[in-house]
């Protein structure tokens, strides 16, 4: 869903006062044909399902994976069928390896679906054409597949409607899961936030207060703590990007570290109080060097000089007028260090601590 079409329902909920959490659901039964992924969850894995027949040919051996892969136009995508699982990325590539990663659970899935009931059904809602799309339960339904086959039904909940936070839905979902891919749960936390934030402009105009951060965390169903290792993590691409391709497996918390140390020492060494968008790209080049351990070469950047704040306007009259070498006798020029930043700054100060004394006795 774009932004635009976001907002616009976000603004007809909050001025109809209906309920973010009011959709009505049903538990029923469908085919598992008529259910498709949602290619923008954390959980997604580019997946096709095989028919029963086809998946009992492979298993026995009356069809190869090649066969299947043209059969189903499979290539780096992952084929799930009756009882197999077809890795179709290029072997040994990180897809590759990223998707098998995936199949060990959804296997461990299948294997006690096999022999009891799935305790927690996967959630879908309708889209136009008589499918239904995976709102939550991504892993369940690939073991449903594997376990029971593409031609079977199964029990769903289903939503009348798509639900307006579903991306907040699904991140509530991931968020506890220790399985779920680091790169999966940062992915789903700026998609929930994005709905989020768009609930905030909605309430503004139409005159209500925007959610508080503690209302945000609460919505997301994670602590105060927990929101602010996430809202650090996504700030810069570099993160999300490391723990995608495999570059950096450490915990949030460690990553997290890193991330505030390079924020604070670009702070310190620039004196900045305020990041540009240039500050925020350099922060990002050197996060991205810190987790991948490579060399950044960087030009010194000459610091600017802070100026002691000047009490009258006589002050800088004199600054400005005079040779400050010969009208301010306090300070020893033949002994000052020029190459020397702190000697410079300091004598910066004296001589206006010195001017300023003066402007005071002049004006009184």
């Amino acid at each position: 869903m774009n932004k635009l079409k976001l907002d616009q329902l976000m603004l007809a909920n909050v001025n109809s006062r209906k309920g973010l959490n009011s959709e009505t659901f049903e538990y029923t039964s469908l085919f598992l044909s008529s259910v498709t992924p949602d290619p923008h969850n954390a959980r997604f894995l580019p997946a096709k399902f095989m028919e029963d027949d086809h998946a009992r040919q492979f298993t026995s051996r009356w069809l190869t994976k090649n066969q299947l892969v043209e059969m189903y136009d499979a290539k780096d995508h992952v084929l799930i069928g009756k009882n197999c699982i077809v890795n179709c990325f290029a072997y040994g590539t990180a897809q590759w390896k990223k998707a098998n990663q995936t199949l060990e659970s959804v296997l461990e899935l299948a294997e006690n679906i096999s022999v009891a009931e799935v305790i927690q059904v996967p959630t879908v809602y309708p889209l136009e054409d008589g499918q239904y799309q995976i709102l939550t339960g991504h892993r369940r339904f690939f073991a449903m597949v594997y376990s029971n086959g593409y031609d079977s039904s199964a029990q769903f909940k289903v939503y009348d409607a798509k639900p307006l936070l579903s991306k907040v839905k699904q991140f509530q979902e991931n968020a506890s899961r220790d399985d779920l891919p680091q790169y999966g749960k940062l992915q789903a936390f700026l998609s929930a936030m994005q709905e989020l934030e768009s609930l905030s402009q909605a309430r503004l105009k139409v005159g209500e207060k925007k959610l508080t951060v503690k209302e945000m965390a609460a919505n997301l169903g994670i602590s105060m703590g927990s929101f602010d290792n996430y809202n650090v993590l996504t700030r810069y691409k570099c993160v999300i990007q490391a723990y995608e391709q495999g570059l950096v497996t450490l915990p949030f918390i460690n990553v997290k570290k890193i991330v505030k140390q390079v924020e604070n020492d670009y702070y310190s060494e620039f004196d900045k109080t305020l990041l540009t968008v240039t500050d925020k790209a350099e922060i990002n080049k050197r996060i991205h060097a810190k987790l991948t351990g490579q060399k950044l070469t960087t030009k010194p950047k000459t610091k600017a000089f802070r100026v002691k704040p000047i009490q009258h306007v006589e002050t800088i009259k004199m600054l400005l007028t005079h040779n400050i070498t010969e009208l301010v006798n306090e300070v020893d020029w033949q002994a000052v260090d020029w190459n020397n930043r702190k000697a410079v700054t300091d004598t910066l100060a004296k001589v206006i601590e010195v001017l300023d004394s003066k402007s005071k006795k002049t004006e009184s």
